[in-house]
Order: structure tokens, then C-alpha cells, then sequence
């Protein structure tokens, strides 16, 4: 599965910052629910909508882990960029959800659902394993292939 190469987007991005973006979605999340501040989960889903359905070049936590990736002189990696922006749509989603259930004093069920996407960006953080690309590969891809 690592070797994969997109037949709907020709665009790379570094896997590296992808990393980084993980480790600052979690700080978030967590940061959020220690203060119990919705702004900042509004705030991430933001971020995820930025790097999910517009053009602009770096959203404020992807800015932040292009800075660090350099600051740390981490190796460039080049992925494909469509999975990891299916990925971002899902994180977009599941902020969105989390934001919702908050907001309606859902505590438990807002909870599970950070705990989730929690999960899931520290596979990616940690081991490079991308849930969302993984669903990409399986569930999305093959309708694009002839």
C-alpha cells in the first residue's frame, strides 16, 4: 500500500508535515476538552476544512508543522496529496460532529467520538498508519480506476 500511486491527482505533498499536523490535532483536541473550550475544536475543524476543500497553501497547523518540519530538518518525504486530503475531509467531519455534540452538552458522546479521531491521528503521528487514506485506498479508489 505504500507504494500507491493516485491515478486521480498528480500532487505530492511532504509526509512529514502530514506527521506534525497529527501531533497538533491531538494537542488540540485534548487541550479543548482539559479547558473545556468548543472554540478550539471549532477552531481545528477549521484547520481541517482549510487543507480539505479549498486552494489555500497552508492552513494555520499545517503553516505551524511546515515551520517545525524545517526548524528540525526532518527528511522530505513525498506522499500522494489525494488521500491525505480525503483524510483531512474526515477529520473535517469529525470535528463537525464533535463540535455539534459538545455544544448540546453531549459530554460522553463528544468524547468518544475526540477519543476516535484521538486514535486515529496518533496512528499517523506515531507509526504513519492514515486511517482516512486507508479508507481512501479500499473504499474510494477503486471507483476511479478503469
Amino acid at each position: 500500500m505504500k507504494n500507491l500511486i493516485c491515478p486521480i491527482s498528480d500532487q505530492r505533498i511532504n509526509e512529514q508535515v502530514t506527521r506534525l499536523n497529527a501531533m497538533f490535532a491531538i494537542f488540540t483536541i485534548v487541550l479543548a476538552f482539559v479547558l473545556n473550550w468548543v472554540l478550539l475544536i471549532v477552531f481545528l475543524m477549521a484547520d481541517f476544512f482549510i487543507r480539505a476543500f479549498t486552494e489555500i497553501k497552508f492552513s494555520p497547523i499545517s503553516f505551524l508543522s511546515h515551520s517545525l518540519s524545517n526548524t528540525l530538518n526532518l527528511p522530505l518525504k513525498m506522499i500522494d496529496k489525494a488521500p491525505k486530503v480525503f483524510a483531512a475531509r474526515l477529520g473535517f467531519l469529525m470535528t463537525a460532529v464533535i463540535t455539534g455534540l459538545f455544544v448540546f452538552k453531549l459530554s460522553l458522546a463528544s468524547l468518544i467520538v475526540a477519543g476516535i479521531l484521538i486514535f486515529f491521528a496518533s496512528l499517523e503521528f506515531i507509526f504513519a498508519i492514515c486511517i482516512g487514506c486507508t479508507i481512501y485506498t479500499f473504499l474510494i479508489l477503486p471507483f476511479y480506476k478503469k
